[in-house]
């Protein structure tokens, strides 16, 4: 995603897809912070992980935000508590919340 609101849909170069439903669980403050890059940008939840899905599989180091999207994002990680980075994944423990 190259700048603010910059997402452009050209019609004659879509390609015909097929959405599914899928459970997936997250971390409840990248969730947070997914949401609010998303309402940043304007688009959908769905419309910014296929986004940094894409990037992913492209390898190389590409990435879904340019580099001056970057302190925006590391704004909303520190609002919504998102204090840890991409190799802290597998240090997660989840934590049950006890049932009221």
């Amino acid at each position: 995603m190259a700048t603010k609101k910059k997402l452009v849909k050209k019609t004659e170069d879509q390609i015909d897809i097929e959405r599914v439903q899928i459970g997936v669980r997250l971390e409840k403050r990248m969730v947070k912070v997914l949401k609010a890059v998303a309402e940043y940008f304007d688009v959908t939840l769905t419309d910014l992980l296929e986004s940094i899905v894409l990037h992913s599989f492209e390898g190389g180091g590409a990435n879904a935000f340019n580099d001056d999207v970057i302190p925006k994002i590391n704004e909303f990680k520190k609002i919504y508590g998102m204090r840890y980075g991409v190799h802290d994944n597998y240090r997660f423990r989840e934590v049950v919340a006890p049932r009221a």
